[in-house]
């Protein structure tokens, strides 16, 4: 390595990383990329989604329902997925993810009780389904809360 080959770590120099409005040399004087004259060429242009005082596109479209911010998004697992597992094997959220069953399990996951299950497992999760529940103990398994 030699001082002649450094570079900047690739995606560290901005392509808008140039000073405006120093001089015709520059490439970038005289108005400093805003043409000329007009509403944007002054300070204090006007605000994003502004329109001229024309009521603005986000208050023309009717709003429709809401978004709950306390509800959570609990993913569910039926049981026939559990399958895979080994017989006698503890499924947790994490095995559940190794395994790819579950991808991002952002609040929870719920074990609920589609398809059939042969193999005694001993479940870890956040939810049952009383279907769920059944059919793993049933087969001598257990359900764990966490």
């Amino acid at each position: 390595m030699e001082l002649s080959n450094l570079r900047p770590a690739k995606g560290s120099v901005q392509s808008d990383n140039f000073r405006r409005g120093r001089g015709h040399g520059s490439g970038n004087g005289k108005t400093a990329g805003k043409g000329h004259k007009g509403q944007k060429a002054r300070s204090g242009s006007p605000r994003v989604g502004f329109e001229g005082g024309q009521m603005p596109l986000y208050r023309r479209i009717p709003k429709r329902g809401f978004k709950n911010r306390n509800s959570k998004e609990i993913v569910g697992i039926n049981v026939s997925m559990l399958e895979r597992f080994d017989n006698g094997a503890e499924v947790s959220v994490e095995t559940l993810i190794e395994a790819g069953i579950v991808s991002n399990p952002r609040d929870g996951v719920k074990i609920l009780g589609n398809g059939e299950l042969t193999k005694k497992l001993t479940v870890k999760a956040n939810a049952f389904s009383e279907g769920a529940k059944a059919k793993i103990e049933a087969l001598g398994g257990t359900c764990e809360v966490i």
